[in-house]
């Protein structure tokens, strides 16, 4: 129980604890700590009693102790709504959560299940569920407006992830279960490397292009490649990522899984791209996420060439992968793709001769291809 402190003007005065919230910049953004989580600040509650007597003191620590169990009585989560829940939840598990997992959250949070986010949880029962899952995969996306369609199945199994956990986490005794549409295969129609090779080269964006459909790189991991820490010794190591949280970067030392930690042999013409970068710079690639994937589908475009997601280079790394005949302990590997048979060490140092094989290879068939290109033009 918070006990009342007399102040200098004989009045008594009693803080309880309310709640927490988020410390935010003079831009209204998020301002995270050194480790990449959300600064937070305590917010208290003040009473105050005008009688300087005793009786005063029991006055105020009695109006303290009414909203204390007041505030307790309200925020049970069985009370709370979908949407006040998921605050808790990820209050709760903030030390735990990646800052770009809470920006995931709270999208969600924003744009999914709009129709039961503020209904009390205690009145979700498994059908009202099983219904808004049904309305939700009729959601239109809003990533393309000249053709809109719903939202893919891997993005309804994303929200539902986060719904469900939150629902039985306060609500454990709803029963949900409900059934989700599976994800289907899709095929996309990537360009062959000697096309993209035509487009970007000599570009600005030549450089992150090829470290993704080369290296088999994303987006993240291509903007934390620094000269200083990614580049030894002939080799390009994957030790940071840059995400964007609430518009700004920020660099993590931890990959979304430990097999993204890789180690590859830097190929003789990425090497020229790399010496050609600015020496006042450490970044190799000092752009923005924004700025790479824009430069990238304006070139697309440009050439008249059909739509491909900056993440598509690393399909046609796989592909080419797949069509050389890697065996594919080495194409996980070389692309840090996560299996079912998760390597429990991280990927970093031993290179075997067969291994060095792999690589020289797929070398060997982006060098041609390019080389074969260039010689076309002349």
């Amino acid at each position: 129980m918070a006990t009342a402190k007399k102040l200098p003007s004989g009045s008594w005065r009693c803080l309880v604890y309310s709640h927490s919230e988020s410390v935010l910049d003079d831009k209204g953004n998020t301002v995270y700590d050194k480790d990449g989580k959300p600064k937070k600040k305590r917010i208290y509650e003040s009473f105050t009693s005008d009688d300087p007597s005793p009786q005063g003191k029991k006055e105020a620590e009695f109006l303290a102790a009414q909203f204390a169990l007041k505030k307790e009585k309200v925020h049970k989560p069985f009370n709370l709504t979908l949407r006040e829940a998921i605050d808790l939840y990820i209050d709760s598990s903030d030390a735990l959560l990646s800052p770009t997992t809470i920006q995931g959250y709270r999208k969600i949070q924003r744009n999914a299940f709009v129709d039961i986010m503020d209904v009390p949880i205690k009145k979700i029962s498994n059908d009202l569920f099983k219904q808004a899952v049904n309305r939700e995969k009729k959601r239109p996306s809003k990533k393309n407006k000249k053709d809109i369609k719903p939202i893919k199945a891997k993005t309804l199994i994303n929200e539902y992830g986060l719904i469900i956990t939150v629902l039985r986490e306060y609500n454990p005794s709803g029963g949900y279960s409900v059934s989700l549409p599976k994800q289907e295969a899709e095929f996309k129609e990537l360009l062959p490397p000697d096309v993209i090779f035509n487009v970007v080269k000599g570009t600005e964006i030549e450089l992150p292009v090829l470290l993704a459909m080369w290296l088999s790189f994303s987006m993240s991991e291509v903007r934390g490649l620094t000269k200083s820490k990614s580049v030894q010794k002939g080799y390009i190591i994957i030790n940071d990522v840059v995400v964007d949280v609430d518009n700004k970067p920020m660099r993590k030392n931890q990959a979304k899984e430990p097999t993204r930690k890789r180690k590859h042999k830097i190929p003789h013409y990425i090497q020229e791209l790399i010496d050609k970068t600015d020496p006042g710079v450490d970044e190799l690639v000092p752009m923005s996420g924004h700025a790479i994937y824009m430069r990238w589908t304006r070139l697309l475009q440009k050439n008249d060439l059909p739509h491909m997601s900056f993440h598509d280079l690393r399909h046609v790394n796989a592909s080419v992968m797949a069509l050389l005949r890697i065996p594919d302990k080495y194409a996980q590997e070389r692309g840090g793709w996560k299996t079912d048979k998760v390597m429990k060490k991280v990927y970093m140092q031993t290179f075997s001769e067969e291994r060095e094989r792999v690589d020289s290879l797929i070398d060997s068939y982006f060098e041609q291809s390019m080389q074969h290109e260039m010689q076309h033009k002349k």
